[in-house]
């Protein structure tokens, strides 16, 4: 089968290799039909992404259709042919965290395509109880689940009230789908960002009105939009370390602040201002099940659109040469989907 490994960073491979077996006990195969390329896959193609070794099968947005399915008594409403998404957060299910209903962030967490091999293959045996089905999503779109999740989750970690500002800094995918869930939740939205594609972006896809230049003085700005205040809940998915550090300075008093990129290395902040501000600081890590339902339902009320996002389809043989120019984030792409 077909399968596009990382060797090293900046070294993809299309290779040919093994199909799996059959699905073993509470396990099933499944064929890849559509791949979300993620920040995280750019990350580790640049070697910058955190909780990760090489050589590596990258690909952890996936949609997927049912080959074969193992003994199991878990999820009789899976059968042969459906098409799902995957939760691809493979967690324990007896640390700490998995105890208190935390998943998302299990002791011992496995991600598919960053600890162990993902779905840029044509065919992976994944747990029967990873598949999730949602009838009359496009494949394009179920694709993306798993990044909608991600904004998701940081939107109810932060909780921001109705009517409330954010910021959310950062529009590529990942801060799109921040921005997506907190409009839903009826929260004032202003955008910022260095790339003038991406602010357009939103305000022609979610009519944001108020976006934020990164490049020139991004406070000064903040503060005329918002008439001297500053926003009560601010959102960084950068994962960059500049950004993320300049982002206390972003917070009202009172005001949160979370994370949802991160990056390998230290984040250092000036406690007298944190502490004045009494500041709220958030990570917000990877998504629950019940993110999923929350994104699937939203979709398929059409509440959220997701075809404007997808900027281009690419094949196996396409992606080797075509994916080291997909780290410039002037070329505006927002959403690059492998299609097998």
């Amino acid at each position: 089968m077909k399968t596009i490994i990382l060797e090293e960073p900046g070294v993809l491979r299309l290779a040919e290799t093994d199909p799996p077996g059959q699905p073993g006990p509470d396990e099933a195969l499944v064929r890849v039909r559509r791949v979300g390329i993620c920040g995280t896959d750019l990350h580790a193609f640049a070697g910058h992404q955190n909780f990760f070794s090489y050589p590596r099968v990258l690909g952890h947005e996936l949609a997927v259709e049912v080959v074969a399915i193992g003994p199991t008594e878990q999820r009789a409403d899976i059968t042969v042919g459906d098409t799902c998404c995957v939760i691809p957060y493979l967690h324990c299910g007896h640390c700490i965290a998995c105890r208190r209903g935390k998943t998302n962030c299990c002791v011992n967490m496995q991600v598919l395509g960053v600890h162990r091999d993902g779905g840029m293959r044509e065919w992976i045996i994944v747990p029967v109880d990873k598949l999730v089905k949602a009838e009359a999503i496009p494949l394009e779109h179920l694709a993306l689940v798993e990044m909608l999740c991600v904004g998701a989750h940081a939107v109810k970690r932060a909780q921001p009230a109705a009517g409330e500002t954010a910021l959310v800094i950062g529009a590529g995918p990942i801060g799109l789908a921040v921005c997506q869930f907190a409009l839903l939740s009826g929260v004032n939205v202003v955008v910022l960002d260095i790339s003038d594609k991406r602010l357009e972006f939103c305000r022609r896809h979610f009519a944001v009105e108020a976006v934020i230049d990164g490049n020139n003085n991004p406070l000064t700005q903040l503060q005329t939009v918002l008439k001297g205040e500053l926003p009560t809940a601010v959102f960084d998915a950068t994962g960059s370390p500049q950004s993320m550090h300049q982002a206390f300075g972003y917070v009202a008093h009172g005001g949160s602040l979370t994370f949802v990129g991160h990056f390998p290395g230290d984040v250092t902040f000036h406690d007298p201002d944190f502490h004045q501000r009494e500041m709220t600081l958030l990570a917000s890590r990877n998504a629950t099940r019940e993110d999923f339902a929350w994104s699937i339902q939203m979709l398929q009320q059409g509440q959220i659109n997701l075809t404007p996002w997808i900027s281009q389809q690419v094949s196996p043989e396409e992606i080797i040469t075509a994916f080291p120019t997909w780290l410039d984030p002037a070329t505006g792409l927002i959403k690059t989907m492998l299609e097998f």
